[in-house]
C-alpha cells in the first residue's frame, strides 16, 4: 500500500520520463556538499581550538583518523563523520517511510532536516559551541542527507527499467558532482567574507547561511517536479518478461525490506560495498600527501619537483580523482547495463586488487603510471556506488528497493571509519609526517591491506546467486493469499487511485539547464585545478 501522496504525484500518460534525472540531480548535488568540507575544516579547528570536546575526541579519535592535530580530528568528526554516519543509520531507519510516502514528501524532509543543519551548524560557529555544529550538521544535517541520498534512487529506477544502470548513474553522479560545486563556491565565499573583515572561523558560519538559502530552493525545484510512473507503465519498445529472461539474476518477483535483510545475498552485497568504500575512502583524504610523498626520493627527501610545484600537483591529484570518482559513477553504471552487474562488481575488486598491489609495488617508479592507477582506482569507487542500486532491483525486485538500499548503506557508513582508521594506524607507525618526509614504503601496508580487502569482496560476490523464490511476495501471495501479512507495506495496492499528475510547469529544457549550470561550473573548475597535476610549473 502507497500513502495518498505518493498518488498524487503518479504521472499521467504520455509523461517524459526525461524531467525526473534533473530533479535527481538536483537534490544529490546539494548534499553532495558534504564532501566539500574539507575546504573550511582548518578554519574550524581554529575557530575551536579552546572548545573542551577538542581535547576529549581528539583524544579518543586520534588513533582513527590521525591524531597530530586535535582540533582538527574533533571537527572533522562533528563537522564530517558523524554526518556520514547518520546518513547510513537514517536512510536504513527511513527508507520504508521513504518508499512509502514516496519521493516528494522524502525530499521535502530532505529539505528540511538538510537546511536545518546548516542553521543550527551556524549558530553552533557564531557561538563558538562545538556540541552545536555537531548536532546540527552532523545529527540533523546527517538525516537530511541520508534520506535525500535515497529518495530520487529508486523512483529513478522505476522510470528506467530499461536501463536501472543509467538511471542510479545520472543520480548519483550528481552527489560527486556536488562535492565539486561546493569546493570552490566555498572558498570563492570565505574570500568574500574575509575580504569583508570577517574572522576565519565566523565567515565559515556566514558561509553555512549561503548555503542554506541556495540549497533550499534548488531542493524545493527538485521535490515540485518529481513524479513516479503509474503502477503499469513501461518505456515505449520495452519488454519487462523479456529482459527478466535475458540474466538468471534479474529477479522475476520482488522482496520486501524486512526478508531482504534475512537473505545471505543482502550481506554478501553488505560485503561488496563496504570493502570497495573502505578500499577508496582511506586514501582519499591522504591524497594530497600520497602524491607527493610517493616520489619522494629516500636519500635525499625531496620529490620529483621543487615543494611549490609539488604543492600545485597535489591539488591537482586531488581534483584528477575526482573528476574520475564522478564520471567512473556515470559510465561503469551504465556499462554495467550491457553486462551484468555481478560482472563489472568482478571488475571492481578483481581488477581493483591487482591496481593496488601494482600501486605498492611499483607505483612510485613512474608518475604517469601511477596517475592512471590511482585514476581507474577511484572511478571503481564511484561506478560501485551508482551500480549497487541497480543490483539490488535486479536480485530483489522494485518494491522495496529504497529501502534496502537504506539499510545497505550502512556498510558506507561503516567503511567511513574503517578506511582512514587503516591508513592513518599504518601510517602513525612509520616514522614521518605525511605530505612531509614519508615514502612510498610507508603506504605499502595500507595499499596491501586494501588490495585484500577488495580480494575478499570480490569472494562474495562470486557467491551471490539469485534469490531464493520463497521470499518473493508473489509467491507468498499464489500460496495463501488469505493470510497476505498485513505488518508489511504490501505488494497489492488498494489505496484509492487519484486523478494522474498533469507534468509540471517546467520545460524539459529549462529543468536541464537549471541543473547544467552549477554542474558546468563545479566540472570546469575541477578539470582546471586537475590540469595543474600535468603542467604543475604553468
Amino acid at each position: 500500500m502507497r500513502a495518498p501522496s505518493y498518488h498524487r504525484i503518479t504521472a499521467g500518460p504520455g509523461f517524459n520520463r526525461w524531467i525526473i534525472p534533473p530533479a535527481a540531480l538536483a537534490i544529490h548535488m546539494c548534499i553532495g556538499q558534504v564532501y566539500g568540507t574539507s575546504v573550511y575544516q582548518s578554519r574550524l579547528a581554529g575557530h575551536f581550538a579552546e572548545d573542551p570536546l577538542v581535547g576529549i575526541f581528539g583524544q579518543i579519535l586520534g588513533p582513527i583518523f590521525g591524531g597530530e592535530h586535535p582540533a582538527q580530528t574533533a571537527v572533522a568528526f562533528f563537522a564530517f563523520s558523524l554526518s556520514i554516519v547518520l546518513m547510513g543509520l537514517s536512510a536504513a531507519l527511513f527508507g520504508k517511510w521513504v518508499d512509502y510516502r514516496g519521493p516528494r514528501m522524502a525530499m521535502l524532509a530532505s529539505t528540511t532536516f538538510w537546511i536545518t543543519g546548516f542553521l543550527v551548524g551556524s549558530v553552533g560557529i557564531f557561538t563558538q559551541q562545538l556540541w552545536l555544529v555537531g548536532l546540527g550538521y552532523g545529527v540533523i544535517g546527517g538525516i537530511g542527507l541520508g534520506i535525500g541520498y535515497i529518495a530520487p534512487v529508486s523512483t529513478l529506477m522505476k522510470w528506467f527499467p530499461d536501463r536501472p544502470g543509467l538511471g542510479t548513474g545520472m543520480a548519483i553522479m550528481g552527489f560527486g558532482v556536488g562535492a565539486m560545486i561546493a569546493a570552490p563556491f566555498s572558498n570563492m565565499m570565505l574570500g568574500v567574507f574575509g575580504r569583508m573583515g570577517i574572522g576565519e572561523g565566523f565567515a565559515v558560519g556566514y558561509l553555512f547561511l549561503t548555503l542554506a538559502a541556495i540549497y533550499a530552493p534548488m531542493m524545493l525545484f527538485a521535490a515540485w517536479i518529481i513524479r513516479v510512473p503509474a503502477a503499469d507503465w513501461k518505456p515505449e519498445g520495452f519488454d519487462p518478461e523479456k529482459r527478466k529472461k535475458s540474466s538468471k539474476m534479474i529477479s522475476a518477483g520482488n522482496v520486501t525490506a524486512n526478508n531482504a535483510v534475512k537473505t545471505p545475498q543482502f550481506w554478501l552485497l553488505w560485503v561488496v560495498l563496504f570493502v570497495n568504500v573502505t578500499a577508496a575512502v582511506g586514501l582519499l583524504p591522504q591524497a594530497a600527501n600520497v602524491v607527493q610523498d610517493f616520489f619522494r626520493d629516500e636519500t635525499t627527501g625531496e620529490t620529483f619537483a621543487h615543494p611549490e610545484v609539488a604543492a600545485v600537483a597535489a591539488a591537482g591529484f586531488v581534483g584528477y580523482l575526482s573528476l574520475t570518482n564522478t564520471l567512473g559513477r556515470f559510465v561503469w553504471a551504465t556499462t554495467s547495463d550491457k553486462i551484468g552487474r555481478k560482472p563489472i562488481y568482478m571488475m571492481y575488486l578483481g581488477l581493483g586488487a591487482a591496481l593496488y598491489i601494482s600501486l605498492g609495488t611499483f607505483g612510485n617508479t613512474n608518475m604517469a603510471a601511477f596517475i592512471v592507477l590511482a585514476g581507474i582506482i577511484l572511478s571503481f569507487y564511484g561506478g560501485g556506488f551508482a551500480t549497487i542500486p541497480a543490483y539490488l532491483k535486479d536480485l530483489f525486485g522494485t518494491l522495496q528497493v529504497g529501502a534496502i538500499h537504506g539499510r545497505l548503506l550502512t556498510a558506507w557508513s561503516a567503511a567511513g571509519i574503517t578506511g582512514p582508521a587503516i591508513v592513518n594506524i599504518t601510517l602513525d607507525s612509520a616514522d614521518g609526517t605525511a605530505g612531509m618526509d614519508l615514502t612510498a614504503a610507508d603506504y605499502r601496508p595500507a595499499l596491501f591491506i586494501m588490495a585484500g580487502l577488495l580480494a575478499v569482496g570480490f569472494i562474495a560476490n562470486l557467491m551471490v546467486r539469485p534469490v531464493s523464490k520463497k521470499w518473493h511476495e508473489e509467491s507468498k501471495e499464489a500460496a495463501a493469499p488469505a493470510t497476505r501479512p498485513k505488518d508489511e507495506e504490501s505488494l497489492v495496492d488498494t489505496t484509492p487511485r487519484v486523478t494522474p499528475a498533469g507534468p509540471p510547469i517546467v520545460p524539459i529544457p529549462v529543468a536541464w539547464v537549471i541543473v547544467s549550470v552549477p554542474m558546468l561550473f563545479g566540472l570546469t573548475y575541477t578539470f582546471i585545478n586537475a590540469t595543474q597535476l600535468f603542467f604543475p610549473g604553468a
